[in-house]
Protein backbone atom coordinates (compact mmCIF):
# COMPACT_ATOMS: atom_id res chain seq x y z
CA UNK A 1 0.00 0.00 0.00
CA UNK A 2 1.30 3.31 -0.99
CA UNK A 3 0.81 6.81 1.39
CA UNK A 4 0.77 9.64 -0.82
CA UNK A 5 1.90 12.74 0.19
CA UNK A 6 0.70 16.34 -0.76
CA UNK A 7 3.83 17.30 -2.55
CA UNK A 8 3.63 14.69 -4.73
CA UNK A 9 -0.25 15.61 -5.88
CA UNK A 10 0.87 19.65 -6.03
CA UNK A 11 3.24 18.60 -8.67
CA UNK A 12 0.54 16.46 -10.32
CA UNK A 13 -1.73 19.52 -10.31
CA UNK A 14 0.45 21.82 -11.50
CA UNK A 15 2.17 20.49 -14.24
CA UNK A 16 0.39 21.29 -17.57
CA UNK A 17 2.35 18.64 -19.46
CA UNK A 18 0.86 15.60 -17.64
CA UNK A 19 3.91 14.26 -17.09
CA UNK A 20 3.48 14.15 -13.33
CA UNK A 21 0.28 12.39 -13.77
CA UNK A 22 1.74 10.03 -15.98
CA UNK A 23 4.38 9.01 -13.70
CA UNK A 24 2.07 9.03 -10.45
CA UNK A 25 -0.11 6.64 -12.23
CA UNK A 26 2.85 4.57 -13.32
CA UNK A 27 4.23 4.31 -9.77
CA UNK A 28 0.26 3.81 -8.44
CA UNK A 29 -0.65 0.96 -10.92
CA UNK A 30 -2.34 -1.67 -9.34
CA UNK A 31 -1.90 -0.65 -5.73
CA UNK A 32 -3.84 0.78 -2.88
CA UNK A 33 -2.99 3.92 -2.26
CA UNK A 34 -4.23 5.96 0.89
CA UNK A 35 -3.82 9.26 1.82
CA UNK A 36 -3.98 11.66 5.72
CA UNK A 37 -5.97 13.70 6.74
CA UNK A 38 -3.02 16.20 6.38
CA UNK A 39 -2.93 16.17 2.77
CA UNK A 40 -6.92 16.58 2.35
CA UNK A 41 -5.92 20.05 4.43
CA UNK A 42 -3.44 21.32 2.57
CA UNK A 43 -4.80 20.58 -0.75
CA UNK A 44 -7.89 22.20 0.09
CA UNK A 45 -6.42 25.38 1.94
CA UNK A 46 -4.15 25.89 -0.80
CA UNK A 47 -7.20 25.95 -3.88
CA UNK A 48 -6.71 28.94 -5.99
CA UNK A 49 -10.40 29.87 -6.15
CA UNK A 50 -13.93 28.17 -4.95
CA UNK A 51 -14.34 26.36 -8.34
CA UNK A 52 -10.96 24.34 -7.92
CA UNK A 53 -11.59 24.04 -4.00
CA UNK A 54 -15.14 22.66 -4.88
CA UNK A 55 -13.23 19.86 -7.43
CA UNK A 56 -10.46 19.06 -4.94
CA UNK A 57 -13.43 18.44 -2.24
CA UNK A 58 -15.49 15.98 -3.96
CA UNK A 59 -12.34 14.02 -5.74
CA UNK A 60 -11.05 13.63 -1.87
CA UNK A 61 -14.46 12.74 -0.28
CA UNK A 62 -13.61 10.00 -2.26
CA UNK A 63 -10.28 9.01 -1.13
CA UNK A 64 -9.24 6.51 1.04
CA UNK A 65 -7.28 7.63 3.97
CA UNK A 66 -5.14 6.48 7.15
CA UNK A 67 -5.96 7.80 10.44
CA UNK A 68 -3.45 8.40 13.31
CA UNK A 69 -4.31 6.50 16.49
CA UNK A 70 -4.13 8.45 19.82
CA UNK A 71 -0.20 7.29 20.54
CA UNK A 72 0.48 8.23 16.75
CA UNK A 73 0.63 11.65 18.38
CA UNK A 74 2.97 11.54 20.82
CA UNK A 75 5.11 9.25 18.38
CA UNK A 76 5.31 11.77 15.84
CA UNK A 77 6.76 14.39 18.33
CA UNK A 78 8.82 11.96 19.55
CA UNK A 79 10.49 11.75 16.08
CA UNK A 80 10.34 15.56 15.80
CA UNK A 81 12.11 16.05 19.06
CA UNK A 82 14.70 12.25 18.05
CA UNK A 83 15.95 14.56 15.04
CA UNK A 84 15.99 17.47 16.85
CA UNK A 85 18.11 16.28 19.22
CA UNK A 86 20.24 14.76 16.58
CA UNK A 87 20.68 18.55 14.76
CA UNK A 88 18.17 17.62 11.91
CA UNK A 89 15.85 19.92 10.93
CA UNK A 90 12.39 18.81 9.98
CA UNK A 91 10.34 22.05 9.05
CA UNK A 92 6.78 20.82 10.25
CA UNK A 93 5.66 18.51 12.98
CA UNK A 94 2.90 17.63 10.24
CA UNK A 95 5.43 15.79 8.03
CA UNK A 96 6.34 13.81 11.26
CA UNK A 97 2.77 13.27 11.75
CA UNK A 98 2.91 11.59 7.97
CA UNK A 99 6.00 9.65 8.32
CA UNK A 100 4.27 8.06 11.96
CA UNK A 101 1.13 6.93 9.48
CA UNK A 102 3.47 5.21 7.34
CA UNK A 103 5.47 3.98 9.54
CA UNK A 104 2.67 2.37 12.02
CA UNK A 105 0.89 1.35 8.83
CA UNK A 106 3.65 -0.04 6.96
CA UNK A 107 3.41 1.92 3.93
CA UNK A 108 5.47 3.33 1.45
CA UNK A 109 5.46 6.81 1.38
CA UNK A 110 5.76 8.61 -1.78
CA UNK A 111 6.73 12.04 -1.64
CA UNK A 112 8.86 15.20 -3.02
CA UNK A 113 9.48 16.76 0.41
CA UNK A 114 13.31 16.44 1.67
CA UNK A 115 11.67 16.31 5.50
CA UNK A 116 10.76 12.59 4.71
CA UNK A 117 14.37 11.80 3.41
CA UNK A 118 15.51 13.44 6.92
CA UNK A 119 13.22 11.21 9.23
CA UNK A 120 14.17 8.06 6.96
CA UNK A 121 18.01 9.14 8.23
CA UNK A 122 16.80 8.28 11.90
CA UNK A 123 13.62 5.98 11.31
CA UNK A 124 12.88 2.47 9.09
CA UNK A 125 10.58 4.85 6.97
CA UNK A 126 9.53 3.18 3.23
CA UNK A 127 9.82 6.25 1.16
CA UNK A 128 10.59 7.25 -2.46
CA UNK A 129 10.80 10.11 -3.52
CA UNK A 130 8.85 11.17 -6.42
CA UNK A 131 10.37 13.48 -9.32
CA UNK A 132 8.64 14.41 -12.35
Amino acid sequence: MLLIDTSVWVSVFRDPSGQARQQLETLTANREVLLTRFTQLELLQSSVNEQERTLLSTYLETQNYVELSPPSWQEAAQIYYELHRRGCTVRSPIDCSIAQAALENNLLLIHSDRDFETIAQVHPLQNIRFQP
